[in-house]
Order: C-alpha cells, then structure tokens, then sequence
C-alpha cells in the first residue's frame, strides 16, 4: 500500500474511478486522498462515499502532495495549470490523464519536471481498463513504480518511451469503449427491428460480445483475429452474408478513419485545440 498523500486535480468520473480502485484495491487509504474541484455538492458527494477530503482551492490541495493527479477536461487544463505553477514540492509526482497534454506542455505549464503522462480508458472504473504511459527524464524509478502501481488498480498498464504513442493510445484504446458501445448499440437496434424485445435484444449482443472476447482470450495458442472470423463464417452461409454488407458498406474504412480521426483531434489538443462541441464536451479526463 502507497504511503503517499495523493490528490486529484478535478472530481469527474474518471477520478472518481480512480480513486474508488486505489481503495478497493488497497493501494492508499482514504486518509491519503484529496480531491480539487469547483463543486462543493460534489465534494460532499464523494466524502460521504469514500471518506477523503475535498477541497474548493486547487493550490491548497495540491500544495504537499506526494502525488497530484491531474483529472480535468483539456479546455481546463491551462487554467489549472496557471494556478499550480511553482506551487507544488519539487519532489513531487505529476500524473496526467488528460488527452492530447503533452509531457513539454506539463513541465513547462506547471514549472514542474517530474511528470507522468498517461491515457487510461473508461473501463479503467471497474479495474479492467487499459493505459499506456510514459514519463519525464526527470522521474525517478521510485516514482516510476508509484506510477505504475496506481495505473495497475486500474487494470493493465503499458509503458512505453516514445511519446507519440499515447496519441496513438488516445485515438485507438482511450476513444475505443465509445466504438464497441456504439456497434453493440447497432446490433441491439438490429435485433429489435428483426422482432425481439429489447432486453432480449440486449442479453443476446451484450453476451456475445463478452463471450466472443473470452474466447479469444482463453484459447491455448496465439490466433490471427481473422482466422476466429474465418472459423464462423461458412461459404454461402448467413454469416458470409452478412460480412459482405459489412465490407459493402466500409465497415473496415470508416472505423479506420474515425480512429484517425481521434487521432488527430488529440494532437489538435496537445497543441491547444479547442472544443468543436458547442457544449464543450471532449472525449479524455473529466
């Protein structure tokens, strides 16, 4: 268990899963949590259930962190960032989970060295997410591992020295829930236009899919993903059908081109991009 006091920049949905794994898992004691954020209701909301403190001052919250992890919008980061610079120990360990903010723009935002940059996914809530990370020069093997410990709460964790891969990471794995929700979606609206109720519609797609992945998963030896897809699909058969409207209708090229699409809009963040969404929602940290 980290003996360390961690606090988190920004009370959304993602730090709360964060923070609910770090206790579930016993990797820090409520007592070693803080959280910062503009909403007092929601700062009651998350004391009452996890037993941690929150604070309306980013700064006094963050200011003798052993670890600041920061968990906030990328519209907002610049904002947070102007009020933490030269506020935190010099020791101290930064840890971002926002999409598109590059490990330059961290150091030089915050006048802070030792940084951690990451991308974990939405699945990360429940401990079966994945994130890939890199780190700072600066980072010490002490805090690489205190690092790697937090992200393991959440699930698995890919560690990797080039930094162009946690755009790659952003657009393929931080995005990707949104494209499985989207085509489970699609088939559950399929079944019910075929006739099924809709909870039926549902257990069947959501069934499958988990067990198409565990299938996957617990096969002996290593496979090809379209040698699995080849196995179920019979010349002239239902499934064959199928596939050839898929492949008609660039099933293949679209979910290419929304992954580069993704891609491209992270980097767009990393270099100060702002929202295209009227409402100002954006894919990555809340």
């Amino acid at each position: 268990m980290l003996d360390q006091e961690i606090v988190f920049i920004g009370p959304g949905v993602m730090a709360e899963g964060i923070i609910s794994a770090l206790i579930r898992k016993k990797v820090a004691k409520p007592q070693h949590i803080r959280v910062g954020g503009p909403r007092p209701e929601r700062g009651a909301e998350l004391e009452k259930k996890y037993s941690i403190k929150y604070f309306i001052d980013n700064t006094e919250a963050a200011r003798s962190a052993d670890v600041i992890i920061l968990s906030v919008k990328p519209q907002r980061l610049d904002k947070v960032m102007s009020v933490l610079k030269g506020q935190l120990k010099p020791e101290a360990l930064v840890l971002s989970i926002v999409a598109g903010a590059t490990l330059s723009k961290l150091t030089h935002g915050l006048s802070h060295k030792r940084v951690v940059r990451s991308m974990p996914n939405t699945p990360a809530q429940i401990g079966m997410g994945i994130t890939v990370w890199t780190a700072g020069t600066e980072v010490s093997e002490e805090q690489l591992d205190v690092a790697r410990q937090i992200l393991e709460a959440m699930g698995d964790q890919v560690f990797v020295e080039d930094e162009n891969y946690l755009d790659m990471a952003t657009a393929l794995s931080g995005t990707g829930p949104a494209y499985v929700f989207l085509f489970m979606e699609a088939m559950v609206d399929a079944g019910v236009h075929l006739g099924f109720p809709r909870r039926i519609s549902e257990q069947l797609v959501i069934q499958t899919v988990r067990g198409s992945v565990e299938y996957y998963l617990q096969r002996a030896d290593p496979v090809h993903l379209a040698k699995l897809r080849n196995d179920v699909t019979s010349p002239g058969g239902t499934t064959a059908a199928a596939l050839y409207f898929l492949e008609k209708a660039g099933f293949r090229t679209a979910l290419s081109r929304a992954v580069w699409a993704a891609y491209e809009r992270s980097r767009e963040l990393g270099r100060g991009g702002k929202s295209h969404n009227p409402e100002n929602k954006e894919d990555g940290a809340d």
